[in-house]
């Protein structure tokens, strides 16, 4: 079980160990001693953050520690993942700290690694910095050759990254949420660069409103603007953008399942999709397996998180991936879930197409799906027998025409209960069974 590292990284409520300055100045020190294990004594590392009032003391905290032992610091600034992910690989930086607790309130915060590929950390690393996060400050400290800062400055952006054609977007009138949050500098002009009329909300970032009521967690604000100004669709991204969730011109809501299927469905008629699949999480609609099955590709499951799903796309030479949540993959330009890269590509299929985006957006019909979210404190309820016994009672009522999972998440003390079925009845006699179980079991 880990220590520090969950789902996507570490991440906590700003306080908690180790979102202290004493837990960032041992993350600092196991990320340089780790560096060192793999033969980099003299380290290039990338930091980025987002909108967070913590960002700030927590990114002084770790370069502080890096930057001791002679580490070169890239200060990239506020910045979503994915351009931090990007300017990682592009920099040949060694790693990649992007500060974030992603679509989490402000009152948390975290931290996301990179490698020299801009690829997540693999599980074996993580638990490697784990350990040696508990061994700092116990050898002696031998100073590094004086530490190098650089600030970097943001031209105008590379478009060319995005894999779109110029003016590929012109006309489209779009409604974009970037959360408050690290996506807010930059996200609007790159849209307005490919030719969008674009109308922008939760882009007034003061440290402690990211996701507040807007961005891909919270899109009722965009919903209401994209009815209210007339626009073609919206794009609502979270606060590091790594995900996207849109919304069609009546406001309706298109999850990362819609955007998967649109996307696949698209690639694989140009020939584009490789690995002869998608690659999706657990918790993806039924419907949209089925959906791809009619089209020949089969689907792939993983863990929840967009690491697992990057991690099985590689193996697999998969080039489409993501989550129901958002977090959608395009191998071919990037390394990690890019909402604003999946909004582009979407929405430039969606102006050559030429239909109103409710049209094209509804690919398939969903199996319907309900979730829960139950809060506990101390030991996880997934470890009670009532729990498993309640779990497995439930899969074997529903059989092939139901799906049951029910998971810890690794990002909050949450139980996430999650139930699909055909039969509606079903599906709520399976769910409010599970949710009582469960809550007893976390009283």
């Amino acid at each position: 079980m880990a220590k520090y590292f969950g789902t996507d990284g570490i991440r906590k409520t700003v306080g908690t160990p180790p979102l202290t300055p004493l837990g960032m100045t041992q993350l600092g020190e196991a990320l340089w001693a780790w560096l060192v294990e793999e033969g980099e004594p003299s380290p290039h590392i990338a930091i980025g953050w987002d909108t967070r009032a913590s960002s700030g003391w927590i990114m002084h905290a770790l370069s502080a520690a890096l930057r001791a032992h002679g580490a070169r610091i890239d200060l990239v600034g506020e910045a979503s993942t994915p351009e931090l992910a990007r300017y990682t690989r592009a920099s040949k930086a060694q790693l990649g700290i992007m500060i974030t607790a992603s679509h989490n309130p402000a009152t948390d915060n975290g931290v996301k690694l990179f490698d020299g590929e801009g690829f997540k950390l693999s599980s074996e690393a993580q638990d490697r910095i784990e350990f040696l996060m508990d061994e700092a400050g116990k050898a002696v400290f031998s100073p590094g050759d004086p530490y190098r800062v650089e600030v970097v400055k943001w031209d105008a952006p590379d478009l060319s990254v995005y894999g779109i054609p110029a003016g590929a977007l012109d006309g489209l009138h779009v409604v974009l949420d970037t959360a408050h949050g690290g996506a807010t500098p930059r996200a609007a002009a790159i849209l307005r660069a490919f030719g969008a009329q674009v109308t922008a909300i939760g882009d007034a970032p003061d440290g402690v409103n990211i996701n507040d009521g807007v961005g891909a967690t919270h899109t009722e604000a965009l919903a209401a603007k994209v009815v209210e100004v007339g626009a073609y669709a919206g794009l609502a991204l979270d606060g590091d953008a790594d995900r996207a969730i849109m919304v069609d011109e009546t406001g309706a809501e298109v999850d990362g399942d819609q955007i998967i299927a649109l996307l696949a469905a698209a690639m694989r008629a140009d020939d584009r999709l490789t690995g002869g699949g998608v690659v999706t999480t657990v918790m993806s609609n039924l419907g949209l397996e089925r959906y791809l099955s009619d089209l020949g590709l089969p689907l792939t499951r993983t863990a929840v998180g967009d690491k697992h799903v990057v991690e099985a796309m590689r193996a697999g030479g998969i080039n489409l991936g993501g989550e129901q949540s958002g977090h959608i993959v395009l191998l071919d330009h990037t390394t990690t879930g890019d909402g604003l890269l999946a909004g582009l590509h979407v929405l430039a299929l969606a102006k050559t197409d030429g239909r109103k985006f409710s049209e094209i957006s509804n690919v398939f019909e969903p199996v319907p799906q309900k979730l829960v979210n139950v809060r506990y404190e101390g030991e996880s309820p997934m470890n009670m027998a009532s729990v498993q016994e309640a779990i497995a009672t439930a899969a074997d009522r529903l059989g092939a025409d139901g799906r049951v999972l029910v998971r810890a998440s690794g990002t909050e003390p949450l139980i996430r209960i999650m139930v699909e079925a055909m039969d509606v009845g079903a599906l709520e006699a399976a769910i409010s069974e599970l949710e009582s179980v469960v809550r007893a079991a976390a009283e």
